[in-house]
């Protein structure tokens, strides 16, 4: 099956900002939406923002809208999450997942094929 890769995250203080990355690990190209989740210490994944394939069309939880944006660069078949202004809140293992729904339609984890296993970002006070 197609499996993910995260880079990036770990320790940022509260305003800074950071990078996260993903990409296969094989040789696959993804035609699909790709979106980002998060699990916070003590609570259940949440949707994070989404993607889809021509990158026109994104969603953000309202949490993170107007602090984090999307991208991905099909050239190199990978997609980011540019983290801005982080709070304390935005602690969490970030997955990122692909062969996601349209745009628009769902943001359920159970709606997205692959999966990556996660990366940590911590944000301090």
């Amino acid at each position: 099956q197609k499996r993910l890769v995260e880079s990036g995250g770990g320790l940022v203080q509260a305003g800074d900002s950071t990078r996260l990355s993903c990409a296969p690990s094989g040789r696959s190209f993804i035609t699909d939406s790709m979106g980002w989740f998060r699990q916070p210490p003590g609570k259940e994944r949440e949707f994070v923002a989404a993607i889809s394939w021509s990158g026109d069309m994104t969603a953000y939880a309202d949490s993170v809208k107007g602090r984090f944006t999307i991208s991905r660069d099909n050239s190199k078949n990978t997609v980011s999450l540019q983290m801005n202004r982080l709070k304390p809140e935005d602690t969490a293992i970030y997955y990122c997942a692909a062969d996601g729904p349209n745009i628009g339609t769902s943001t359920e984890e159970v709606d997205f094929g692959a999966w990556g296993q996660g990366t940590q970002v911590t944000v301090s006070s």
